[in-house]
């Protein structure tokens, strides 16, 4: 994600779906005002405010009107789907599913990830296809397995058709409905969704007993003999832990898991064969290809090395989310990590830094502990109140 300047906006707190991040207005004109903010434990206010852009800074009303539009499935094809629907406050905001349902109970590929600070990825879908929170909120648009709209421009109409969304652009944009103003407002929105005050972030405040023996017991392995860190940094200076929290290195990484795909090495070698064709159609055939998307980052950058590679998540949440990996495959986090004591599965791009960790069966339950201690209070009951 490209970086900005740091700037001193906040969020709006009376949102229904507001996650941890608590936020006023200090000014009674909510299309222009400047914000407060009081972020979660663990996730500094600086953090937060570097990774908002310049053009498009936060007010209330551009929140408030994401977050309608967030919600509405007028902006779907059959008037059935909408974001939420793939990325459900109930569920973390995830869905649950091991794959994306979509307009006319179509399957997408993917598993759909969860929104919860998801402004701080260097790139957005699992293979960082969009660079921004903004360019992804259109995707889903005109996507036939998503919302399934012929064109952004259809969209646009449906929305400009609503006298409430009308008015609502032009508060916050001083304009008409545009789809460019659509994306930035849902954006807006979920920069709110940022979620910290786990029981690890009291436990590096300060507070030992936050963290129960097992827990404990699991973050040592997860920084030494599980090697859960070399891809799921957690800084090794605890005093400089809260610079990027969030259990990521943001790199595309081959584990292993597209090989779950029986024609995953065929479709390979086809990848392998379209990078050397220098026009380009090769490429584009591939694409089409009704499993292309094991490919992962792959499609978008061309590079050989990226056959395979998915972005790694942050585990912020993780007990949140099953079932786990871009295809769903792994429905507890007890089966991940027996994936990973395993080294993954086999394949000629798989990533070099990964190895089998001899974990007892012990070590693994108390790593699982571990993982559930990154969980947001805010976020486990919504879950539970779901």
């Amino acid at each position: 994600m490209k970086r900005t300047r740091a700037v001193k906006l906040a969020i709006v707190g009376v949102l229904a779906v507001l996650m941890p991040a608590l936020v006023r207005a200090s000014d009674s004109n909510a299309g222009s005002s400047r914000f407060e903010i009081r972020m979660p434990l663990g996730i500094p206010i600086e953090l937060w405010s570097y990774f908002v852009p310049n053009d498009n800074p936060i007010t209330a009303a551009k929140v408030e009107l994401g977050r309608k539009l967030f919600f509405d499935a007028l902006l779907s094809a059959d008037g059935k789907i909408s974001c939420a629907s793939c990325h459900d406050p109930g569920r973390a905001f995830t869905d649950g599913r091991k794959v994306a349902e979509g307009i006319g109970g179509r399957l997408g590929t993917r598993n759909s990830p969860t929104l919860l600070n998801s402004m701080f990825s260097t790139g957005q879908f699992w293979d960082g296809r969009a660079g921004t929170l903004e360019e992804q909120a259109k995707m889903p648009l005109t996507n036939m397995d998503e919302m399934g709209n012929a064109s952004l421009d259809e969209v646009r109409a449906k929305i400009a058709a609503v006298p409430e969304y009308v008015r609502g652009f032009q508060q916050v944009f001083g304009g008409p409905v545009t789809v460019d103003g659509f994306a930035k407002a849902v954006a807006a929105f979920e920069r709110t969704l940022v979620s910290g005050d786990s029981p690890l972030d009291r436990y590096l405040a300060g507070d030992l007993n936050a963290l129960s023996e097992s827990a404990r017991s699991g973050l040592v392995l997860f920084r030494t003999k599980a090697r859960c860190g070399v891809c799921h940094v957690l800084n090794q200076n605890f005093a400089a832990f809260a610079t990027f929290p969030f259990f990521t290195d943001g790199i595309y990484r081959n584990t292993g898991v597209a090989v779950n795909f029986t024609g995953f090495n065929a479709l390979a070698r086809r990848a392998m064969a379209a990078a050397r064709d220098q026009s380009g159609d090769a490429l584009a055939a591939l694409s089409k290809h009704e499993r292309a998307g094991e490919l992962g980052r792959f499609l978008t950058t061309g590079n050989t090395l990226d056959v395979g590679a998915f972005r790694t998540p942050s585990l912020r949440n993780v007990e949140l989310t099953a079932p786990y990996f871009h295809d769903g495959s792994a429905a507890t986090l007890a089966e991940v990590v027996r994936f990973y004591v395993k080294g993954g599965n086999e394949n000629p791009n798989r990533d070099w830094q990964l190895e089998p960790v001899p974990l007892t069966e012990s070590e693994q339950r108390d790593l699982v502990e571990f993982l559930k201690a990154l969980t947001s209070d805010d976020a486990r009951h919504r879950v539970e109140a779901h």
